[in-house]
């Protein structure tokens, strides 16, 4: 038997009501979720990401290079490679690049490198020579880079060798000299100055530099 809806109160608005009651029950108790739903929706996701790890290319090693920012000694450690072949080929792709926008041979930059800091960035001498290319802050500064960004110590290095190299007539005797030494007493003594450390620099940077033009 059917339970009459009562005097002045019409049946739709009751179905309204109950209707409403529904929307209510819904939001306070949701329905459960099935076990296999979430596992699904996990899947998606990892699908997601193998396919975006899958089409992501290698970073450059020249965009590499550009990230190493000079910080605390931790950070420079893990940074830099330990292995001195890993740390010259870090840089390769920027001295081949430098090197043609001034006009200097790469086999020269690559062997003062390595004699300057083996391809560290992070290396100060103990008279205050400053990353890949040990300058002085006041050479860097002449040369307008910043000594303690290492692709900018690496241009202003061999802009220096440029120059060095124009001053001398290609003399690269001279020019490593000057490099080691300063073009001044190049200039007093007319070449290599009387200097052990600065002979010694000179005998090992030419002995790189030709075994770099061999290829070896």
């Amino acid at each position: 038997m059917s339970v009459p809806a009562g005097p002045g109160v019409p049946v739709a608005n009751i179905s309204r009501v109950l209707g409403r009651i529904k929307e209510i029950e819904a939001k306070v108790y949701p329905r459960k979720i099935e076990p296999d739903e979430p596992v699904e929706r996990f899947q998606k996701v990892l699908d997601v990401a193998r396919d975006e790890t899958s089409e992501r290319k290698e970073v450059p090693v020249l965009e590499t290079a550009r990230q190493i920012q000079v910080g605390t000694t931790t950070q420079k450690s893990a940074a830099v490679p330990q292995k001195l072949e890993e740390r010259l080929a870090l840089w390769e792709d920027a001295i081949q690049e430098l090197s043609a926008e001034y006009e200097v041979d790469p086999d020269l930059v690559r062997a003062v490198m390595r004699c300057e800091s083996g391809g560290n960035p992070n290396a100060v001498s103990s008279a205050g020579a400053i990353g890949l290319m040990q300058l002085m802050p006041a050479t860097a500064r002449g040369l307008g880079v910043d000594p303690n960004d290492p692709l900018k110590n690496l241009e202003g290095g061999i802009k220096y060798l440029a120059q060095l190299a124009d001053k001398y007539d290609g003399d690269y005797v001279k020019t490593l000299a000057a490099y080691n030494a300063g073009s001044g007493r190049v200039d007093s003594y007319d070449g290599v100055p009387p200097f052990p450390e600065t002979q010694r620099y000179v005998k090992n940077v030419l002995a790189l530099y030709k075994k770099y033009s061999r290829g070896d």
